[in-house]
């Protein structure tokens, strides 16, 4: 199974691409250098399997290169990103 992780600047969303078919999203809203995330969602037949996770992981890696902030006002972004301290500095104040 191959996966990517790709930034959809058109549709403001990170998308989360298994065997050439998007499974999940991440959508944001962008306000100057921070991204406002307000919701995610994994196809329902691959929820359990840590595709979320994986759509974060890449998705937060690229904030982090950008040199942008997050506020996550989706809960599942919250949620990892507390489970996940290595992330914590991104979350703008």
């Amino acid at each position: 199974m191959e996966t990517e992780v790709r930034n959809n600047r058109e549709k403001s969303r990170y998308e989360l691409v298994v065997d050439a078919e998007v499974v999940g999203v991440a959508d944001y809203r962008r306000q100057g250098d921070t991204l406002v995330f307000p919701h995610t969602q994994v196809k329902s037949s691959l929820r359990g399997r840590g595709m979320g996770a994986r759509l974060l992981h890449g998705a937060l890696d690229d904030v982090r290169a950008e040199g942008h902030r997050v506020v996550p006002r989706c809960w599942y972004v919250a949620e990892f990103i507390d489970a996940n301290p290595f992330y914590r500095d991104l979350l703008a104040a």
